[in-house]
């Protein structure tokens, strides 16, 4: 249940409100220099409490690097590490307990695990669980760099504001890296960061799409059905909070296409097969085919908003009105942007190395 990966294996641990949070990792291999602080950045990107578009919650989130390095190099042993929770309040949680947040997991927690539950800060649940999904990805997309692929993912829409589509990789890690929403064109971000701050003076949340692109890939990497890349991707993708959707390449556009338009046809450029367009997301039959892997996600709004909402109490089975307090995010696009970049990282290293490929 909290173990992914067929050959590159991360397991995560911890919840929310706990002393703290990590991963044990098995399957990377021997011989990679890892930077703690490329790990610390990509934390850092995901941390809350330093932004008025996040939750005021404030973690240093400083990573503990425990075993399978020496010299800054992997051993081939696990590599273990963790994130210390230092700024909980779960008092503010007590009253989930018995009256369920509407767009959370309370009621599916409270029904599947009872009073065993950790309902503190949404338990394992919460979004502070993509820390170790962080510090996993961070580590796999360090070993990916080192054979010149790079992952880079944007915020391509939040609320009503959309960017453009497929910015160049050195754009991205230039610009969506250096601002609050994690978007690629700076005029754009202001735009964005307003529609969140809109959201939250009326109490409410915005949501989003978050873009990643993946360049670099050879051919080859990926199986047929079930361990292709899109099954395992997804699977990763769908492991974040509040993702509701992924697309890949052109995604849903192609139901309005003819397959005149939507193949990518075939051409030689500088001694390599590449194709005229891209609407397979680098793609085909599962298998990755030299193109840029692009993906994109959709994010829903944060369902913790200060308004009143419904709700039913579950010890008096009654409904009642609930009006969430505690420290929220009004829109968790940007925080997600590392998280994104983390998991597709964490996917192809894995599939790389299965595939024999790295």
């Amino acid at each position: 249940m909290n173990t992914i990966g067929i050959t590159y294996r991360t397991t995560i641990f911890g919840t929310s409100h706990g002393p703290a949070v990590g991963c044990v990792i098995d399957g990377c291999p021997p011989g990679i220099r890892i930077s703690r602080d490329k790990v610390q950045s990509q934390l850092d990107r995901r941390r809350p409490g330093y932004s008025d578009v996040s939750s005021p919650r404030k973690e240093r989130d400083r990573v503990i690097l425990l075993s399978g390095l020496i010299d800054s190099v992997t051993t081939g042993a696990p590599i273990s590490a963790f994130v210390e929770n230092k700024n909980a309040e779960s008092e503010a949680y007590d009253v989930f307990r018995s009256i369920p947040r509407p767009g959370h997991a309370d009621y599916t927690a409270i029904s599947k695990y009872g009073e065993h539950h950790d309902h503190r800060g949404g338990g394992m649940f919460s979004g502070r669980m993509t820390i170790p999904l962080v510090i996993s990805g961070s580590i796999a997309m360090q070993a990916l760099e080192s054979r010149g692929i790079h992952v880079a993912a944007h915020s391509l829409k939040i609320g009503r504001i959309s960017a453009k589509s497929n910015p160049p990789v050195p754009n991205i890690e230039r610009i969506a890296r250096k601002n609050d929403v994690g978007c690629a064109d700076p005029s754009l971000a202001k735009l964005m960061k307003n529609e969140i701050l809109d959201a939250k003076r009326d109490q409410d949340s915005v949501g989003g799409i978050i873009e990643c692109i993946a360049t670099g890939l050879p051919v080859g990497a990926g199986e047929p059905f079930f361990d292709s890349v899109e099954s395992l991707l997804s699977q990763l993708i769908f492991s974040i909070p509040a993702i509701k959707g992924v697309e890949f390449g052109a995604g849903f556009q192609v139901a309005d296409m003819r397959g005149s338009e939507n193949n990518d046809q075939f051409k030689i450029r500088n001694g390599k097969i590449v194709t005229e367009t891209n609407n397979s997301g680098g793609i085909l039959g599962g298998i990755t085919n030299g193109m840029p892997l692009i993906l994109r996600v959709a994010v829903k709004p944060t369902p913790s908003i200060a308004k009143t909402q419904k709700s039913v109490n579950l010890q008096k089975m009654k409904e009642t009105d609930l009006q969430v307090t505690g420290r929220h995010d009004p829109c968790i696009v940007p925080r997600a942007v590392p998280v994104v970049e983390s998991v597709v990282s964490i996917g192809i290293l894995d599939l790389m190395i299965t595939g024999g490929l790295f």
